[in-house]
């Protein structure tokens, strides 16, 4: 029997018996879709005293270690701001900045103008007057390409030793902000260091109380010679 061909079909659907019913149950999620409780509390025969008392001690601890952290930031920045201005005021007082010159010439920077040069020192001899009106003589840290006989400038303390500038503002800051930040990782580090002791001593528990039901078990499983 001749004839035009029928065009193609699309694949048969899923039949009303495989169709969902838009009344009945709800499917369940699957595992990875189910939101998890952060704290559960049904009830589990297996679930010992000790593990809901460690999860007690874990509750408490995640709940009070971010306040005591913050608290110990606080307490710990504020006490290194104040000694570190106190710091500050001290060296001001205690350092001067001299004017010194040049013994010899300051060595040139292989890249001269660039970056690099711009923040390299060198240390070469100066001489410069001491608070007690003494010559002195120092290796000093000053630019590349100085000639001698230049002047710079040289922070020294009441004996005349060359040293460092007071703190400035933003040294104080970034000290303090640096206690701070210890102060808040050693609060997590003992709140993590207490769960892992009270771990340690509730599982040292939970075997010795095993050890016990068993020695009280174990002569009713094992026959009589």
């Amino acid at each position: 029997m001749s004839g035009p061909v029928p065009p193609a079909q699309p694949p048969p659907g899923p039949g009303p018996e495989h169709d969902p019913d838009p009344d009945g149950p709800v499917r369940p999620l699957p595992l990875l879709l189910r939101p998890v409780p952060l704290w559960r509390r049904r009830r589990n025969p297996l679930r010992r005293r000790t593990d809901r008392l460690l999860g007690w001690i874990a509750l408490g601890l995640l709940l009070l270690v971010p306040v005591l952290g913050l608290a110990a930031t606080f307490a710990v920045g504020d006490a290194a701001r104040l000694h570190y201005r106190a710091t500050a005021e001290q060296q001001a007082r205690t350092r001067s900045l001299l004017a010194a010159v040049l013994v010899h010439d300051a060595p040139n920077h292989p890249e001269p103008g660039s970056d690099e040069a711009r923040e390299a020192r060198y240390p070469v001899t100066v001489r410069f007057t001491a608070p007690d009106g003494r010559d002195r003589t120092a290796k000093a840290g000053v630019l590349p390409g100085l000639t001698a006989g230049s002047t710079v400038t040289v922070w020294t303390d009441r004996h005349g030793a060359l040293t460092e500038p007071p703190l400035t503002a933003e040294q104080i800051r970034s000290r303090a902000m640096g206690w701070a930040l210890l102060a808040f990782m050693a609060a997590a580090l003992a709140g993590f260091a207490v769960h892992r002791a009270a771990a340690l001593v509730l599982h040292r528990r939970n075997l010795a109380a095993w050890d016990g039901d068993w020695a009280r078990t174990a002569p009713r499983w094992t026959p009589s010679p």
